[in-house]
């Protein structure tokens, strides 16, 4: 029987008070709530089948909260290409708000005013693949919801605004890995409560 393929978990921050708002949060450095906190600690439910040999975790504090309540908080490196989408004139509003004034405006298409264009996003996607792929280990990656869905497509291969077609719930899981020379997706926004 042939040797499994390192993994790679990518697991989104818990709940925060923006997020259950609907705001774009990229850069704000805000907490978890209580509630995202309990969601946070249910993961080493969920990441106790991997022996990982790498951590990586966006600086921003949302994800060090979860990835410190996974139990992974001394092995994580924290990576700037992990922080969220910045979204410039976006940051803290909902999107209803932002059509209110932007009619017809599209994050994928059009970017954030202020903020990376979605191509950016990529590129910091395939920086955080390209350690990953050399490392050759089982891996864990916290990090943000637009971010994580982005690295997913890159990985995949698909341009990054194909990461409009995924979503991913606060605290939920989604495994990748490979079948022979191909890139895949195993598993996707799975979380605690569908175990």
């Amino acid at each position: 029987m042939s040797e499994r393929a390192p993994e790679v978990v990518l697991a989104r921050h818990g709940e925060t008070e923006w997020s259950t708002q609907g705001r774009h949060t990229g850069r704000t450095d805000i907490p978890l709530t209580p509630a995202g906190e309990a969601q946070a600690a249910a993961l080493p439910g969920m990441l106790g089948r991997w022996n990982f040999g790498l951590v990586l975790c966006s600086p921003l504090r949302r994800a060090q909260q979860t990835c410190a309540l996974a139990g992974f908080r001394d092995r994580a490196h924290l990576r700037d290409d992990l922080m969220e989408w910045a979204y410039g004139d976006l940051e803290g509003h909902t999107l209803e708000e932002w059509h209110a004034t932007h009619p017809g405006w599209d994050i994928w298409e059009q970017g954030c005013p202020g903020g990376e264009t979605i191509e950016q996003v990529g590129d910091r996607a395939d920086r955080v693949i390209a350690e990953i792929s050399a490392a050759g280990v089982d891996t864990v990656v916290f990090a943000h919801g637009h971010l994580l869905r982005t690295l997913l497509v890159r990985w995949l291969g698909f341009p990054a605004k194909t990461a409009r077609h995924f979503t991913m719930m606060t605290a939920a899981i989604g495994v990748l890995g490979r079948d022979r020379d191909d890139r895949v997706l195993e598993r996707w926004n799975v979380s605690s409560a569908q175990i």
